[in-house]
């Protein structure tokens, strides 16, 4: 191809999402950029000859008057043909504005453009791995690219214009190798990047590389040098300490404008320190606005310096972990001449092994679109990150497949002889862990520890829980087990016969291996068989689930169909068949398994074996065998713990769609023995752990005696009397009438008019995803003109925290969650004025997990409901209540649709766990005009 010089910029405003369904374009905005320079703009409305429809014309602002006078297409078509001669095409997104143009084209007796497209989301998701998103305005907003009118062609074009000059200066950073790599993946791309890269490449043959940047075996990556150890020496007394923090001229008060003192944290920071010294252990429940995050760091870093020993920090969510590394720890260090280490370690699973993946590299030759553009981003990746944790990357959902397979967990050991060990981002990981003094890491790394002999985490004795109303459910996951039909049958077909190149197929090629040497037959026709008893398996199970009566099942928080499992209460005919193919099926793993080990013996014998073969080996072996230990744990094995054991299924899926889990019925009696007897001080705080001022649900839960404990409840500093009003109606349908449709009408009228009131800005908390979902069908037909932008949790594409962004970006936006959305999710401001909670959040009666739990309690002669249920609901209910208020300044409503608040005798058990407020219980009609009052 001759050498093209010249990038033309598009981007269209469109009526529709789709050419093919006589959508038409209705704005136009291109430019040109020539030697880095953009030299050229072109903008013009077109007349779709059709109306634009009211959601299009609110998100653009073009309305059906201002393209009434435009041109039509026909009449551009020729001018846009003579633009784009020699040059590439660029767009963010570029199947959807070519698709629209050429279809445009075509309809007008044009030929299509076959311009050289680069297509800058791509090259973003390649260039940027670690950008929080790749819509173009948060692109724009994360590389500080200035958007003057968002979702308008040219300014929309200026900005693709502008972050493409962006993605061009990014690789012109990059190294050779890195170069040489992309250059070998271009052909599975969208993007016609090879005369870009082959020209980067050239240049950078003749220049040296970063000095940061260093490479082994062709794979560039960030040099990161160990941490020194360092001696540190506190003279003060942890009172002196604490006064020149948090008293009159603190530095708490020079460091922070505004600052108000707030008692109760350092309230906290005493209580914590009194229990290290007395080697207690202590439940603290601090409410929000207490600042807890700063007021454990005070204490935990003291203590770890002056005596010289770690203090673990672990957290539930990925989120708390970064709000303590890049926002609390920062903020203290400017409060303390202390000098102190801190380490993030998580579990091996999180570390990309740079051995693995520079191995991957030469493998290439059958890469689909997804793990070439996996590979591509972790490429870039490598030339950036500090610690290797693939939580830094938004890779493409297939793309954590391939991930699986060079995680530092696929490793089978490194030697410590190997270049690689010294580079390895987990063993740097490791090494600055056992040189720190605070070490942050999460629930899951540390209930792994604990469960196995703690060899993950460098020896601790004391430990504070963040978040700890999750610490109960983390480690009885962790006890337990999860399979699932998916993820077996990935691997299966990853393993792969003898002759298809898969692992199997790959290790049988590299050595030219034959029959005669390894029954590869046998091992081609056991797979095979394994495969279909897998599929049989599953299938059988999930019609024996359906089959079930109906009061044995539930619907998880995400709508599959939930079914516990119990040896002896099920029908025997049935059971026995299942339990004959897991069986059959284990048998032919094990089978699998001596082929492996008879291919390993020979070729070890012959000196043949290279290190990643081997590797490939011992590592097919450990999934077979874990599937092996995993069925039968489930379905054979009683176990000295008792558990609970259920089945889910996706009835929207396959015929296939099984998943399978077990867990502790109790798993306090193993926390108390494995943990806190072993522990000096272990310390649980949470926003949320009393109920009625107690703490004796989590206490009992937990496995905490009273003899080693210290509880403390500190009260929020907001002024809640002032901030909320509480309102519960007295006139929606009782649901336990079966008045379901009734109730949800209701439900949806009042989010209507509520939103009306606060002008969107709402937030809805289900308990039900069914709820959830048809609240969102009627609220999408009740809606009038497009007045509210909906988004639905589940149904709205995107993680939590993209739907989060989604709702704080638009003006008047109703977010409608179930699940996960009671907690973690902070909308500060007035960007949140109104919080509904459509029913109060009792677990289903039926839950696999709640069930057993409360069998277990009933057979102890306890009142499962009181012991059980309600503690469960009133901590869920204090979490959702506390998306509402977060900082002094905060005003809102809380608009609880449940009447069992006020008319049932527990309902004191939720309004009295919650801060003291103005609550009106009234007809609707009378609510919602107190609300407009209130605002």
């Amino acid at each position: 191809m001759e050498k093209v010089d010249k990038f033309i910029v598009i981007d269209l405003e469109t009526t529709g999402h789709s050419p093919s369904k006589n959508d038409k374009i209705i704005e136009v905005g291109i430019l040109v950029i020539e030697n880095n320079v953009i030299t050229d703009t072109h903008a013009t409305f077109l007349n779709p000859n059709q109306s634009i429809p009211p959601f299009i014309s609110k998100l653009t602002g073009i309305s059906d008057k201002d393209v009434e006078g435009a041109p039509l297409f026909y009449e551009k078509a020729d001018k846009i043909i003579e633009i784009f001669q020699d040059s590439y095409l660029i767009a963010h997104n570029v199947s959807f504005d070519l698709g629209f143009l050429n279809a445009e084209l075509a309809a007008n007796g044009r030929e299509r453009l076959t311009n050289p497209v680069i297509d800058t989301v791509e090259l973003s998701r390649i260039l940027f791995p670690k950008a929080p998103s790749y819509k173009l305005g948060q692109l724009a907003e994360y590389l500080d690219i200035h958007h003057q009118d968002p979702h308008r062609a040219l300014s929309d074009a200026y900005v693709t214009a502008k972050l493409f000059l962006k993605l061009r200066e990014k690789l012109n950073s990059l190294p050779y190798e890195t170069i040489a790599h992309l250059l070998k993946l271009e052909k599975v791309f969208i993007s016609n990047a090879y005369e870009i890269l082959s020209d980067r490449l050239d240049e950078t043959a003749f220049s040296n590389n970063e000095s940061d940047i260093i490479s082994l075996n062709g794979l560039a990556f960030k040099n990161i040098e160990d941490a020194q150890n360092e001696t540190h020496l506190i003279e003060s007394s942890f009172g002196d300490y604490l006064d020149g923090i948090y008293e009159d001229e603190g530095t708490m008060q020079k460091q922070f404008d505004k600052y108000e003192k707030r008692a109760g944290q350092r309230e906290m920071s005493e209580a914590i320190y009194d229990s290290f010294q007395s080697k207690n252990h202590a439940l603290i429940e601090a409410e929000t606005g207490t600042g807890k995050s700063l007021a454990y760091l005070i204490p935990a870093v003291f203590e770890a310096v002056k005596s010289n020993q770690k203090v673990i920090i672990s957290t539930y969510t990925t989120q708390l972990q970064s709000q303590l590394l890049d926002e609390e720890i920062p903020s203290f260090r400017k409060l303390t001449e202390i000098s102190f280490k801190v380490a993030l370690l998580k579990g091996k699973s999180h570390y990309i092994s740079l051995e693995k993946f520079a191995h991957e590299l030469d493998n290439n030759q059958s890469d689909n679109y997804d793990t070439a553009l996996t590979k591509a981003m972790l490429l870039v990746w490598l030339t950036e990150t500090d610690n290797g944790d693939i939580d830094e990357v938004q890779l493409p959902t297939s793309g954590y497949f391939f991930y699986k397979n060079i995680s530092t967990d696929s490793e089978n050991g490194v030697d410590p002889q190997s270049p690689w060990f010294s580079k390895s981002f987990y063993q740097k990981a490791r090494r600055k862990a056992q040189k720190a003094d605070i070490i942050v890491t999460n629930h899951a790394l540390l209930c792994t520890d604990m469960f196995n002999n703690y060899q993950f985490l460098p020896g601790y004795e004391k430990v504070i829980i963040d978040e700890a109303h999750h610490f109960e459910e983390t480690a009885s996951h962790h006890y337990g087990m999860k399979m699932d039909y998916i993820n077996m049958q990935y691997l299966f077909n990853q393993i792969g016969h003898s002759d298809d190149g898969k692992m199997f197929g790959k290790v049988m090629e590299n050595y030219s291996l034959t029959d005669e040497q390894i029954p590869m037959e046998k091992w081609d026709d056991i797979l095979d068989k394994a495969k279909d008893e897998t599929d049989d398996l599953f299938h059988t199970i999930y019609q024996y689930v359906v089959s079930q009566h109906k009061n044995s099942k539930s619907l998880s928080d995400i709508g599959r169909l939930q079914y516990r499992f119990e040896e002896g209460k099920e029908d025997q005919t049935t059971w026995d068949i299942i339990k004959e193919m897991v069986a059959r099926l284990t048998f032919y793993m094990r089978d699998l398994i001596h082929i492996l080990a008879i291919t390993e013996q020979y070729l070890s014998k012959q000196e043949l074996l290279d290190k990643y073969d081997k590797e490939d080996l011992l590592g097919m072996t450990d999934i077979f065998q874990r599937f092996i230990d995993g069925l039968e744990s489930l379905f054979f094995t009683a176990g000295n713990v008792p558990q609970i054991k259920w089945i889910e299924i996706d009835t929207k899926g396959t015929r296939n769609a099984v998943y399978l889990y077990s867990e502790p019925t109790d798993i306090s009696r193993l926390l108390a023995e494995e943990f806190f007897q072993s522990k000096k001080s272990v310390i649980l705080t949470s926003a949320t752990l009393t109920m009625k001022n107690s703490f004796e649900f989590i206490q009992k839960r937990l496995g905490l005696k009273n003899d080693r404990l210290l509880t403390k409840k500190i009260e929020s500093p907001f002024s809640y009397q002032d901030q909320v009003q509480l309102l519960i109606p007295n006139d929606f349908p009782d649901i336990k009438f079966g008045n379901v449709d009734d109730f949800i009408y209701a439900t949806c009228e009042a989010i209507i008019s509520l939103a009306q009131i606060t002008k969107g800005r709402m937030l809805v908390l289900f308990t039900s995803y069914d709820m959830l979902k048809k609240s969102y069908n009627l609220l999408k037909e009740i809606i009038i003109d497009n007045e509210f932008v909906l988004i639905g949790q589940g149904i709205t594409s995107g993680s939590r925290s993209r739907l989060k962004k989604n709702f704080q970006t638009f003006d008047q936006a109703i977010l409608l969650g179930t699940s996960s959305f009671w907690e973690g999710v902070d909308i500060p401001g007035e960007d949140l004025s109104s919080l509904m909670i459509v029913r109060l959040p009792f677990q289903p009666p039926n839950h696999p997990v709640f069930e057993a739990k409360a069998e277990l309690l009933k057979e102890n002669g306890e009142n499962a409901f009181m012991e059980l249920s309600l503690p469960n609901a009133v901590i869920k209910f204090k979490q959702g209540f506390g998306r509402l208020i977060r900082s002094s300044s905060d005003r809102g409503i809380v608009f609880v649709c449940d009447a069992r608040i006020v008319k049932t005798k527990y309902g004191k058990y939720f309004t009295e766990s919650i801060p003291e407020v103005p609550t009106s219980f009234d007809s609707t009609q009378r609510l919602l005009s107190r609300a407009e009052d209130w605002f």
